[in-house]
C-alpha cells in the first residue's frame, strides 16, 4: 500500500539522501536512480527497487506514467515499498530539477566479472582508476552505441555513484558491467585469450593501425595518471592518440569513443 510522506524531515528521506554518498552506498548496498530514461531503463531491465518515491504532481510523460503503474503493482505484490511525496520533499531527494517525479533506490547491480558475456569475438573496455563520474557514464553511453560487449572498472568512482547513472542515461542499465582489481581483470581477459590494446602517450603505433578485428579489450587509464604498470606490462600492443596542440591528454571518454569506434569500423559492423 503506497505510503504518503510530507515532511521534509522524514526518517525515509533521511536514509534515502544519506546514499549519495559512497561509505553509505556500499554498506548498505543501495543507490539512487533518478531521471526519465534512467528510471525507465532500470526497470525495463528487470530491476526491482527496494522503494521507490513519486511526486504525482511532476509524472507528465506516458513512460513515467507507464513506469508509475509499474512501481503500484510491485507495491501491491510487497516487492516494492512505494512512497507517494510532495513536490517539496521531491525536491530535496532529487539532485536535478528534471527527474520526471519519479526516484527509485535500488539494489547493487552483479559486477563480477564471471556476469560478463563472453562472445566468440569479444569486445571489452577496460577503465583504470577512472577519476570523474561523469566520464564513466558517458563512457558507457558509447559502449551502448557501439555494441560493446562489456565495461570492466578497476578501481577509481564507483560504478553506482548517482552520477554515473545520470551520465550513462540509463545505460549502466543495457551494457554488462564489471569492477575488479587490475591483477584480477587482466587474468580473466588472458585466460579467455583477449588481446589487451593498451593506450599510453609513448606509443608509437596509432591506434588506428592495430587489429583489433579478434578478441579484444581496450584499456584507457586516468587522465592525470595514465594506465597502470600492470596493465602496460599485460599488453599485447601499446597503441596512441596522435595529438597535435599544445594540451597533453584527450578527455578520458572522449579518447575511449575513438578507440571503440575504431573497432567497429575495423569489424565493419
Amino acid at each position: 500500500m503506497t505510503t504518503e510522506i510530507t515532511s521534509l524531515h522524514n526518517p525515509r528521506v533521511k536514509d534515502a539522501l544519506k546514499l549519495e554518498k559512497r561509505g553509505e552506498r556500499e554498506r548498505r548496498r543501495l543507490t539512487l536512480v533518478e531521471g526519465v530514461r534512467e528510471v525507465s531503463r532500470a526497470l525495463a531491465a528487470g530491476i526491482v527497487p527496494v522503494e521507490a518515491f513519486v511526486c504525482p504532481e511532476l509524472v507528465e510523460t506516458e513512460s513515467m506514467r507507464a513506469a508509475v503503474t509499474h512501481l503500484e503493482r510491485l507495491d501491491a505484490g510487497r516487492r516494492c515499498h512505494l512512497f507517494q511525496v510532495t513536490p517539496d520533499v521531491f525536491a530535496k531527494l532529487a539532485i536535478r530539477e528534471a527527474s520526471g517525479g519519479v526516484i527509485l533506490v535500488i539494489p547493487y547491480l552483479d559486477t563480477s566479472l564471471a556476469h560478463l558475456p563472453q562472445p566468440a569475438n569479444a569486445c571489452y573496455a577496460v577503465i583504470d582508476r577512472p577519476e570523474k563520474p561523469g566520464n564513466v557514464g558517458a563512457i558507457l553511453r558509447t559502449a551502448d552505441a557501439a555494441g560493446v560487449d562489456g565495461v570492466i572498472v578497476c578501481g577509481g568512482t564507483d560504478l553506482h555513484n548517482p552520477n554515473v547513472v545520470r551520465a550513462s542515461l540509463g545505460t549502466l542499465f543495457t551494457v554488462p558491467v564489471a569492477e575488479a582489481p587490475a591483477d584480477e581483470a587482466i587474468a580473466w581477459l588472458q585466460g579467455r585469450g583477449v588481446r589487451i590494446v593498451a593506450t599510453t602517450p609513448d606509443a608509437t603505433a596509432r591506434y588506428t593501425a592495430v587489429d583489433m578485428t579478434g578478441p579484444v579489450a581496450v584499456a584507457m587509464g586516468s587522465e592525470a595518471e595514465g594506465l597502470s604498470n600492470a596493465w602496460l606490462a599485460a599488453a599485447d600492443e601499446r597503441v596512441v592518440i596522435p595529438m597535435f596542440g599544445q594540451a597533453d591528454s584527450l578527455n578520458l571518454a572522449t579518447a575511449t569513443a575513438l578507440l571503440l569506434y575504431e573497432v567497429v569500423r575495423q569489424r565493419g559492423r
